[in-house]
């Protein structure tokens, strides 16, 4: 997680999170912290709020008869807790998400997993309309605690070059 502190008068600080294009870098790896352990209230309240009906997240005796022997936790509820693990690291301060890419889920998330996320550069280019901003894009992927991967996807974002973010002012 990148934190700064920027003085906003007197003995005034403010913290301030996220990287500006200028701190990106092809090939580094930001490994996001901390990490969650998923409970089952997670998983259900997810489930019935995004209205996926599906039994194999919430119905224990549905479960046991599949292939998995209980409930999986919802993949969209990991690609959520994965994508806002990143965000202090890749998009806290940018103007928006520009796409995901390539997402795959590669093993189950059972309720009691700890995960963890991890995201590695691979391209920044300066946005050709936009000359305050630049395109990042990343890698990111999702490990179980005993270093299992269970999820991968890119993303890109638009970001601020450095003093361009709403967070540069004073007024914020």
């Amino acid at each position: 997680m990148v934190a700064t502190m920027k003085n906003v008068g007197g003995r005034r600080l403010r913290e301030s999170y996220g990287r500006y294009y200028e701190d990106f870098e092809i090939g580094d790896i930001y490994e996001h912290r901390p990490g969650r352990t998923i409970s089952e209230t997670d998983n259900t309240w997810f489930t019935l709020l995004t209205m996926n009906q599906h039994p194999l997240h919430f119905d224990a005796a549905y479960a046991a008869k599949s292939e998995f022997g209980r409930p999986l936790v919802n993949s969209c509820l990991t690609l959520s807790i994965v994508v806002g693990m990143s965000v202090s690291d890749i998009s806290q301060k940018a103007i928006g998400n520009l796409g995901w890419n390539d997402i795959k889920l590669t093993a189950p998330v059972f309720v009691g997993d700890t995960i963890y996320a991890e995201s590695e550069v691979l391209n920044k280019r300066e946005s050709a309309k936009r000359p305050t901003q630049g395109v990042v894009s990343v890698r990111t992927l999702g490990k179980k605690s005993d270093g299992t991967q269970f999820m991968s996807f890119e993303r890109t974002v638009l970001v601020p070059k450095r003093g361009h973010a709403v967070d540069d002012s004073s007024d914020y």
